[in-house]
C-alpha cells in the first residue's frame, strides 16, 4: 500500500483547498522512502494524520481530538473557522495497492457541511479513472480492514506520545495489545472460538423439544442480563480505577507538599530536639576524655622532637661508658697479646704492624671516651623513654584525632538537627497540611473501597455467567436431542481446545520471530551495541524483558529515556516487519527526548528503512538542520514541505520546502 496524495479542504486550520503529494516516486525509476513535513507545534502536523485516519476509517477513526464528542460533533468541530456556512469541508486520500497482481488506485472522498446531515459525512469511493465506485462505498469498511485493519493502524500511523507512553509502562496499554494481537493474527482463533460458541447455541435451539424450549430461552436471556451487567460494571471499574488514580495522584501532590513546607519536620520536632540532645551529650563527654588525654602524656607530643634528641644523646652517652670501662681490659689484654707474640718470634716487621694495628685501635677508644657526658642516664630511664616516644605519645595522639573527628560529625549532625528544626512548619500551617494530608487519605480510602466493591461485584458477576454457561451445558446435555446434532456440539468442544493450544503455539511462534526482529532492530538502533543482547516479551502482557550477554536480566530503569524511547520504536519496527504488510509508516513529532547519537541512529537507520513510505511530520528541533542535511545526503528525502502557520489569522498553508 502506498499514499499518493491527500488534498484538504477547509479542515482544521487549513482553509481552502490545499494538495499534498505524498508520492515517493521522483520518476519512473528512482523512489525515496521520505515525505517530510516541517511545522511548529500548533500548525497542523497532528491534523494531517488526523485527516488521514478520517479519510480511511470515518466514524471509526480514532483522531487525536475527538475524546468523547460524537462523530456529528467532531465534524463540526474540523470546519476551518472561516469556512463560509455554504461550503463543504472534504478530505481526499489517493492510494494504491495491489490487487490481483496489478496496482490498482483509489480516491476515498469525505465531505461534510458544517452542521452534518444526519450526523454523518459523505462518502465516496473514486477509481483510477476518476469514476464513482459505488459498490465499494457500500463495504468500505470491510474492504479497508483487509488492507490496514484498523486494530493495526496506530503500529503505522503513530506519534511520539504514543511511543512515549508505550516507552515508560512496563506493560503495553490495552489499545497496542490488541493491535499486536491483531498483528499477529492472534485475534483469528478468538473470533472463531466466539463463532464456535454462537454456532453451538444455535444448534442448542434447533434440536431443543418445544416443552423445554422455553426454559432454555430464560436460562439464554438470564446469561445475556448477566452479561450485559457484567459489561457496564466492567465499564465503572474503569472509571473507578480512574478515580483511584486520580486521588493517589493527589495524596502523593498533599504528601510532597507536606513534606516541602516542613510539615514532617514539624511532627518530627520533638524526636528531632531529642535527638539534638543526645548527640549534645555524646559531644560533652568526648571532649571530657579530650580533657583526660591533655591532662596525661599528650602534651609531650609538643616538644616529642626534643625527646628524640635526649633519647639520641642518652644513647651516645651508655656508648661511651660502655667504652670506659673497656679501656683498661683492653690495655692488659694488648700487652699480653705482644708479650705472646715476641715469644713465637715472628719476625720484626709482623711485630711492628701489629703494634701499629693496637696503638690505632687504642687512640680511637681513648678518643671516644674523651668526650664528657652532661645527661648522665641509665639504661632503665632510656628504656622508659623509648616507650614513651614510640608508644605512648603516638596512642595518645591516635586517641585524639579520633575523638577529634568525632567532635566534628557530631557538631555537624548538630547543625543539620537545627536547620530541620529551623525548617518545620508552624503549629497553624503544620494543622492545615495535617488537615489536608487526612483529607486526601480518605479520598483514597474511599475510592479504593468503591473500587474493591465494584470488584467484588465483578467477581461475583463473572462466577454468576461461569454457573450460568454450566446450567446452560447440563441443560443440553439432559434435554436436547443428540441423535443428529450432538455431534456439532461435541466437535465444537473439540475444536475449542484445539483452538486454544492453536493459540497458544502459534502466540509462542509469533512471538519468538518477533523477539528476534526487536532484538535486531533495537540493537540496531542503540550506539550501546553491548549493552541488551536478547530482548524476550511475555507471552500474556507482551511487556518486555531485556538480557544481556551473559544472560542477565538488563532492569528497565538503567535506559536512559531515549534508550526506552528506541526501544518503542523498535518493537513498533519489528512489530511492522513481522507483520509481512507493506504499508506506510507515519510519524508526528519523531525525536522526541532523544540525546544526539540516538537522534542520529533514527534519521541514518530507523527513517530510510522503516517501510517504503515513511511520512514524518517534524518542528525543526526534532529534525534540525544537520539532520536534515544528513538524510538529502543519503538521497532519502524525496520530497519536503513546511507547514506555515499565521497566527493572526490562525490559518496553515502548505508550502512546498523545509526550514532549510
Amino acid at each position: 500500500m502506498k499514499f499518493i496524495e491527500l488534498v484538504l479542504q477547509n479542515f482544521g486550520p487549513y482553509c481552502g483547498k490545499q494538495v499534498i503529494n505524498l508520492n515517493p516516486e521522483i520518476d519512473d525509476e528512482n523512489s525515496r522512502p521520505i515525505i517530510l513535513l516541517g511545522g511548529m507545534n500548533g500548525g497542523g502536523k497532528t491534523t494531517l494524520m488526523d485527516a488521514i485516519r478520517l479519510a480511511l476509517y470515518g466514524h471509526r477513526a480514532q483522531c487525536s481530538t475527538r475524546g468523547n464528542l460524537s462523530y456529528s460533533d467532531f465534524l463540526t468541530q474540523c470546519v476551518n473557522s472561516h469556512t463560509d456556512p455554504v461550503e463543504k469541508t472534504r478530505v481526499e486520500l489517493v492510494f494504491e495497492h495491489i490487487e490481483n497482481d496489478k496496482p490498482v488506485k483509489y480516491r476515498v472522498v469525505r465531505t461534510w457541511e458544517k452542521n452534518p446531515k444526519d450526523g454523518k459525512d459523505h462518502l465516496g469511493i473514486l477509481d483510477a479513472n476518476e469514476w464513482l465506485d459505488i459498490a465499494r462505498a457500500n463495504i468500505w469498511d470491510e474492504y479497508i480492514e483487509n488492507l490496514l485493519p484498523l486494530g493495526i493502524s496506530n503500529l503505522f500511523l503513530f506519534d511520539g506520545e504514543q511511543v512515549k507512553e508505550l516507552a515508560e509502562q512496563e506493560i503495553p496499554p490495552q489499545i497496542v495489545v490488541d493491535a499486536i494481537s491483531g498483528l499477529l493474527g492472534l485475534e483469528l482463533a478468538e473470533r472463531l472460538a466466539v463463532d464456535l460458541e454462537i454456532l453451538v447455541n444455535r444448534k442448542r435451539k434447533e434440536i431443543a423439544d418445544i416443552k423445554y424450549l422455553a426454559n432454555l430461552e430464560e436460562i439464554e436471556n438470564r446469561l445475556k442480563e448477566q452479561q450485559n451487567e457484567y459489561e457496564v460494571e466492567a465499564l465503572l471499574l474503569t472509571s473507578l480505577q480512574e478515580k483511584l488514580k486520580e486521588v493517589e495522584l493527589h495524596q502523593q501532590e498533599v504528601v510532597d507538599k507536606f513534606i516541602s513546607e516542613g510539615g514532617k519536620i514539624a511532627g518530627e520536632r520533638s524526636q528531632l530536639e531529642k535527638h539534638k540532645s543526645e548527640i549534645t551529650a555524646s559531644v560533652e563527654k568526648t571532649r571530657q576524655v579530650m580533657c583526660e588525654l591533655a591532662a596525661d602524656i599528650l602534651p609531650l607530643a609538643l616538644i616529642e622532637p626534643l625527646l628524640n634528641q635526649i633519647y639520641t644523646q642518652g644513647e651516645k652517652e651508655l656508648h661511651i661508658q660502655q667504652a670506659a670501662l673497656a679501656h683498661d681490659l683492653l690495655v692488659a689484654r694488648d700487652k699480653r697479646l705482644l708479650d705472646l707474640i715476641h715469644n713465637l718470634a715472628l719476625g720484626d716487621e709482623k711485630v711492628d704492624k701489629i703494634k701499629h694495628f693496637i696503638n690505632q685501635e687504642n687512640q680511637s677508644l681513648e678518643k671516644a671516651t674523651t668526650e664528657q657526658p652532661w645527661l648522665l642516664t641509665d639504661t632503665e630511664t632510656l628504656h622508659q623513654l623509648d616507650n614513651i616516644i614510640h608508644h605512648y605519645i603516638a596512642t595518645a595522639k591516635t586517641n585524639a584525632e579520633d575523638k577529634l573527628n568525632i567532635l566534628q560529625i557530631k557538631e555537624e549532625e548538630i547543625i543539620t538537627l537545627e536547620r530541620q528544626i529551623q525548617t518545620a512548619a508552624s503549629p497553624e500551617d503544620y494543622q492545615r497540611l495535617v488537615d489536608d494530608l487526612q483529607q486526601a487519605q480518605q479520598q483514597v480510602a474511599e475510592s479504593k473501597a468503591n473500587w474493591e466493591i465494584t470488584k467484588r461485584r465483578l467477581d461475583e458477576l463473572d462466577s454468576n455467567i461461569r454457573d450460568t454457561k454450566k446450567e446452560l451445558e447440563n441443560y443440553t446435555e439432559k434435554n436436547i436431542d443428540r441423535q443428529n446434532k450432538e455431534h456439532i456440539i461435541y466437535s465444537a468442544a473439540k475444536v475449542q481446545d484445539t483452538l486454544k493450544l492453536f493459540r497458544e503455539k502459534l502466540t509462542l511462534r509469533k512471538l519468538n520471530k518477533l523477539e528476534v526482529e526487536v532484538t535486531e532492530c533495537f540493537r540496531y538502533l542503540l550506539h550501546k551495541s553491548d549493552l541488551v543482547h536478547r530482548v524476550a516479551i511475555d507471552t500474556n502482557t507482551f511487556s518486555l524483558s531485556l538480557y544481556d550477554l551473559q544472560g542477565k536480566p538488563v532492569p528497565k530503569h538503567r535506559l536512559s529515556a531515549g534508550e526506552k524511547q528506541l526501544l518503542a520504536i523498535a518493537f513498533l519496527w519489528g512489530l511492522a516487519r513481522v507483520s509481512g504488510r507493506r504499508l506506510p509508516v507515519a510519524i508526528d513529532t519523531p525525536l522526541g527526548r532523544l540525546d544526539s547519537s540516538h537522534r542520529g541512529n533514527l534519521v541514518e537507520r530507523y527513517f530510510p528503512s522503516a517501510s517504503h513510505q515513511v511520512i514524518l511530520l517534524s518542528t525543526d528541533t526534532e529534525i534540525g538542520k544537520q539532520e536534515v542535511e544528513t538524510l538529502r545526503e543519503n538521497e532519502a528525502i524525496a520530497r519536503e514541505y513546511l507547514l506555515k502557520y499565521d497566527s493572526s489569522t490562525r490559518q496553515t498553508t502548505i508550502q512546498p520546502g523545509y526550514f532549510w
